[in-house]
């Protein structure tokens, strides 16, 4: 059984949605970052946590890599160059994507607000929209991957369903049928119910 600690409107989501994918029983902490909770368990405050028997993972990227190595799944194997391409993809949505969206995070709500510089949404979102573009030029089939669906692809639907509530606009034209097309998944339906 594996515990996580986090916000569901958070990164934590990401970890919940590899959990459900792998079919393992886990237990959810619903605490917002920065909490007194949190913070006995990862000194920044940031979510999510994952917490195996002793042992405590921090960061929602490395937190899946190694549930989707230990668990043999949603990953290419090590070693091979798949695997090196997908780390390839996986690096990029975070450098390009997600780097903005957290920028603008920071600017919006996380810094104190003398050190906000709101001026800068409009190039983040410029930003965000050329990694987007630069992803997914890279899609190689229904998934990022290919046929398999991998942790590029919770990643990058986390960060197109942060950007939306962001207001960032996306130019992009096949980033919603693929956002459909990943949120459709059984894990994900699980995860968060369809609502109406």
């Amino acid at each position: 059984m594996y515990d996580v600690i986090g916000s569901p409107t958070s990164r934590a989501i990401r970890v919940l949605w590899m959990l459900e994918e792998l079919g393992q029983p886990y237990r959810l902490q619903p605490e917002q970052p920065q909490s007194e909770i949190v913070r006995q368990h990862n000194p920044t405050g940031k979510v999510p946590i994952l917490i195996e028997g002793d042992h405590k993972i921090t960061d929602s990227t490395a937190i899946l890599t190694y549930l989707a190595d230990k668990h043999e799944a949603l990953t290419a194997p090590t070693g091979t160059i798949a695997r090196a391409q997908q780390d390839s993809v996986t690096q990029q949505i975070l450098d390009e994507v997600e780097a903005a969206l957290w920028t603008a995070s920071r600017h919006s709500f996380i810094l104190p607000k003398e050190r906000r510089v709101p001026g800068l949404k409009d190039t983040l979102n410029w930003e965000y929209n050329r990694g987007i573009h630069n992803v997914m030029a890279r899609r190689k089939g229904p998934y990022l991957m290919g046929e398999d669906f991998t942790i590029p692809d919770i990643l990058l639907t986390h960060c197109a369903t942060w950007a939306k509530f962001a207001g960032f606009d996306t130019e992009n034209t096949d980033l919603v049928p693929y956002i459909k097309h990943t949120r459709a998944r059984d894990a994900f339906r699980r995860l968060v119910p369809k609502k109406g």
